[in-house]
């Protein structure tokens, strides 16, 4: 990874920019497969910032995180 990649993924995301723009169809995809192997439904409309915090949320609970 670059330090940009870094620098961004550690980014607060209730700093981002566009974090009140919806979830991008990438960070939709993903929630999806983590929420069905964390046996948890996925909220729609969510926020690009949102989708962030909850992919960390559920990396953490299935061990992709790591």
């Amino acid at each position: 990874m670059s330090a940009m990649t870094d620098l961004n993924a550690e980014k607060d995301p209730s700093d981002w920019t566009t974090g009140d723009e919806p979830a991008t169809g990438a960070q939709e995809s993903y929630l999806h497969t983590l929420a069905t192997e964390a046996h948890e439904e996925v909220p729609e409309g969510l926020t690009k910032a949102d989708a962030s915090r909850k992919i960390d949320e559920l990396q953490e609970k299935t061990g992709r995180g790591q």
